[in-house]
């Protein structure tokens, strides 16, 4: 991987600052604002933030290569209960868990193969710096 394990955990972690720093400047009564009918509101797109990147990570980094329909269902589910207050808790949550889920992965880890969502072969840090950071 270009990036050092330390190097990607710290730009996760930036992206979630740059996340909360937006988010602390949304006026409340916009919360509810679709850009088009079919596009997720201002809150449902933060409650979804609050539950990819995790997900998305534990998806790259199974070993078993499965995408566990059942724990995405149940982070969606938690996210869609959370007020805007508890959704941002959430998020500010993230840097620490991303230190976590990352704690045990080696180079070795991030270079091994694994299957992407549309059946691509792609190596784990590949598809993490693509669908998680840059995603």
């Amino acid at each position: 991987m270009v990036l050092s394990k330390s190097e990607f955990i710290a730009s996760l972690q930036n992206e979630v600052r740059i996340l909360l720093h937006l988010a602390h400047k949304i006026d409340r009564s916009t919360l509810d604002y679709r850009p088009t009918p079919k596009q997720r509101s201002t809150l449902e797109l933060l409650r979804y933030m609050s539950m990819m990147g995790p997900m998305m990570i534990r998806y790259g980094l199974a070993k078993d290569g499965e995408f566990d329909r059942d724990a995405w269902a149940v982070e969606a589910k938690a996210a869609e209960a959370r007020d805007f207050d508890q959704t941002l808790a959430t998020i500010a949550a993230q840097p620490d868990e991303y230190a976590k889920l990352f704690a045990e992965v080696t180079d070795d880890d991030f270079r091994s193969e694994m299957t992407a969502f549309d059946g691509s072969k792609t190596t784990r840090g590949n598809y993490l710096v693509n669908s998680v950071l840059g995603g």
